[in-house]
């Protein structure tokens, strides 16, 4: 069965992309500000640019929301 796809709903240049990255990964000045975390989540433009750090998922999907984009999970 093809069933097209017409995409997300605000288009490709609107994506955001949530992926989940441990603290001790981040480099040091950054790892002395999230104390008390050992996950943390980034959200990425399509471009691979890192746009936000954030303190968990929802907040994350949230933040992306709030400013218009379409946030999807990357594994």
């Amino acid at each position: 069965m093809n069933t097209p796809f017409n995409g997300l709903p605000q288009g490709g240049d609107r994506i955001v992309y949530v992926r989940e990255i441990a603290v001790e990964d981040l480099p040091d000045a950054v790892q002395e500000q999230m104390t008390g975390y050992d996950v943390i989540y980034s959200v990425h433009g399509a471009d691979g640019e890192q746009l936000a750090l954030v303190a968990d998922r929802n907040l994350a999907f949230h933040l992306a929301r709030e400013n218009d984009y379409t946030p999807v999970s990357v594994h």
